[in-house]
C-alpha cells in the first residue's frame, strides 16, 4: 500500500480516470458531499453500457452484467485500499476531481456565522443611540425577515448593517434632527470613507432610507425624486448639481435673477446646463400653451442655437433622466405643450413612448411616413446603413411605424433630420 504522502502511480490514476468509470465518480462524489464525506450506504447507477460494466467489474472485482447495479462504498473503499491506488475512496475522489465539500458542515458553519452575525448587529443596535426607538428594532427585523442583506457573506453583511446602524444614529431620525450636514457624500464619507457610500445604487442607501422612512413616518419612496425628499426630511443635503439637463430657448416670465437669465441667454441663443438645484429656485411659469420642443439628441441643441432658431428646446440626452423629468413636469404644470422628436431605433421608439405618455406630447416628424422619407434621403446621401437592434416596440401614435421600421432594418438617428427640425424650429 502507498504511503498517504506519496502519489499513486499515474497509470493507476489514469485507469481510474477512465470515460467509463465518469459516472461512478460523479455519483460518489455527490454522495459523499451530502454524506459528510462518510463512507457509509450504498449508490445506484443505470444505463451501464457493457465498456462501462466492464470496466466497474474490475474494480470491484465481482461481475457486473445489469445495465443497473448498487454499489456499497465501503467495499468501493476496501478495494482502493487494496489496490494500485492505496488510498481510501475519498482521497482517490480527490485526486480524480479536486476537494470535496463537506455540505452538512457547511451548512452549519453558514447557519452558525448567520447567528453570530444577527447576534453581533443586534449587540450594535443595543449600544447605538437608536436602542430605545422601536421603530429601529422593527427595522432590523425587517431587514433580516426579508433577506436583504442575505446574499452577502456574513463577515460583509455585518459590516454593511453596522455601517447603516451608525448612519441612522448620527441622524438621529427619532426626533432628535441632530446636525445638518452639507451633504450626502459628506455623511457617505464620514461613515464608509467614500464619497459614494451612500448613492442612490449601493445597497446601504437603500437600508438608510427604509429605516429613515420608518422613523420619520414617511413612505418608502419609489423614485429618485422620493429619495431626495426622504434624505431632507433627514437633515441630510442631496447632490443636486452633478446632474444636468440642456435647455435653449426658455423664457419663464418670473423677475427673478434666474429667470431673468433664462431669458437673456434665449436673446442671445445660448444654451443652458440647468441642475436639479436650478430647478428648485426656477420659477418655470410661462405664458399659457407656451409649445416646447423635445429632442433627443444634444446635437439638435448645439445647431438650433448656432442657427439662432427662436423655439425652445430641452433634450433628454438619450435617457431622460431624473433632472430632464423634473423640468419637464414643471413646465407640464405650468400648462405648457409639448412636440417630441427622437431616434428612429428600438430604444427611441421606447423613450418616445414614455414622453408621449407622460406628457401628452405630440410626435414631431415621427410617423411611419416621416421614416420612411428620411430613409430614402439617407440613401441618397450614400450614408452607410446602420441595421435596427433589440426588442421590437410599438409606437403609441403611430401603428403604422414599427412594420415600416421592421421591413427596412434601418436605425436612423436623429441627426439624419436635423435639416428638418431645423426648420421647423425656426
Amino acid at each position: 500500500m502507498n504511503p498517504p504522502d506519496r502519489q499513486p502511480p499515474p497509470e493507476a490514476i489514469a485507469w481510474l480516470a477512465q470515460p467509463e468509470l465518469a459516472e461512478l465518480w460523479t455519483v460518489v462524489r455527490a454522495r459523499l458531499e451530502r454524506n459528510g464525506l462518510q463512507i457509509s450506504g450504498s449508490i445506484g447507477l443505470t444505463g451501464l453500457d457493457a465498456p462501462s460494466r466492464e470496466a466497474l467489474s474490475l474494480l470491484l472485482g465481482r461481475r457486473i452484467g445489469s445495465p443497473d447495479t448498487a454499489v456499497r462504498l465501503a467495499d468501493l473503499d476496501t478495494r482502493l485500499r487494496a489496490g494500485a491506488v492505496g488510498r481510501g475512496l475519498a482521497d482517490t475522489v480527490r485526486l480524480l476531481g479536486g476537494p470535496l465539500t463537506d455540505r452538512p458542515a457547511a451548512r452549519s458553519a453558514a447557519q452558525a456565522r448567520r447567528t453570530d452575525l444577527w447576534a453581533s448587529v443586534s449587540a450594535s443596535l443595543a449600544a447605538s443611540p437608536l436602542a430605545d426607538e422601536d421603530w429601529a428594532h422593527q427595522w432590523l427585523a425587517d431587514v433580516r425577515r426579508t433577506g436583504t442583506a442575505a446574499r452577502l457573506p456574513a463577515e460583509a453583511a455585518k459590516d454593511l448593517l453596522q455601517q447603516a446602524i451608525q448612519l441612522l444614529g448620527l441622524l438621529r431620525a427619532a426626533g432628535d434632527p441632530g446636525p445638518q450636514f452639507r451633504g450626502r457624500g459628506e455623511l457617505a464619507t464620514l461613515v464608509t470613507g467614500t464619497a459614494h457610500g451612500l448613492d442612490d445604487d449601493t445597497l446601504l442607501s437603500r437600508l438608510v432610507l427604509r429605516g429613515l422612512a420608518l422613523a420619520l413616518g414617511a413612505p418608502l419612496p419609489g423614485d429618485a425624486a422620493g429619495r431626495r425628499d426622504l434624505w431632507r426630511l433627514a437633515a441630510v443635503a442631496p447632490d443636486e448639481v452633478s446632474s444636468t439637463v440642456l435647455t435653449y430657448g426658455l423664457r419663464p416670465v418670473g423677475d427673478g435673477w434666474r429667470e431673468r437669465a433664462l431669458r437673456e441667454r434665449a436673446d442671445h441663443h445660448a444654451e443652458t446646463h440647468l441642475t436639479l438645484r436650478d430647478l428648485r429656485s426656477l420659477d418655470l411659469a410661462v405664458p399659457a400653451c407656451t409649445r416646447v420642443h423635445i429632442c433627443e439628441n444634444p446635437q439638435v441643441v448645439e445647431a438650433a442655437a448656432a442657427t439662432g432658431c427662436g423655439a425652445g428646446l430641452v433634450c433628454t440626452s438619450g435617457s431622460a433622466a431624473t433632472v430632464v423629468l423634473e423640468l419637464l413636469d414643471a413646465l407640464a404644470a405650468a400648462g405648457c405643450e409639448f412636440a417630441y422628436h427622437g431616434d428612429f431605433d428600438w430604444p427611441g421608439i421606447a423613450l418616445a413612448n414614455r414622453i408621449v405618455q407622460r406628457y401628452r406630447a405630440r410626435p414631431w416628424r415621427m410617423a411611419a411616413s416621416d421614416y420612411e422619407h428620411l430613409a430614402a434621403h439617407t440613401r441618397t446621401q450614400g450614408s452607410p446603413p446602420l441595421p435596427l437592434s433589440g426588442t421590437p416596440v410599438d409606437a403609441l401614435w403611430d401603428p403604422g411605424l414599427r412594420p415600416a421600421m421592421a421591413a427596412l432594418d434601418l436605425a436612423l438617428h436623429e441627426e439624419s433630420a436635423l435639416h428638418l427640425l431645423l426648420a421647423d424650429l425656426a
